[in-house]
């Protein structure tokens, strides 16, 4: 799935990105380093790639989207997905 990069935080390697939409949806370390970026800046286009969580876990998603925010983020919507990959979109 394509976003565009919104915010990072090169101290904890965390941030957000935009769905097509305009959804802002986090990412963690994690995410990010699993993408082996080593910066990111506000409008880049990126890939990301999501994966379940458990629903009970206190994740949230953005609701009709293939994306999701990590544990502890409640967006009000549905079962629980979360980002797992931030990398620069290629073509």
């Amino acid at each position: 799935m394509q976003a565009t990069a919104y915010t990072y935080d090169p101290e904890s390697r965390s941030g957000q990105v935009l769905l097509d939409d305009g959804t802002p949806v986090p990412f963690d370390a994690a995410a990010f380093d699993a993408g082996g970026l080593r910066l990111l800046r506000p409008g880049q286009r990126v890939r990301i790639e999501t994966e379940e969580t458990e629903a009970g876990a206190g994740a949230g998603t953005v609701s009709g989207t293939d994306a999701s925010v990590g544990p502890g983020t409640d967006t009000g919507a549905g079962a629980g997905r979360r980002i797992t990959l931030v990398t620069l979109q290629t073509f």
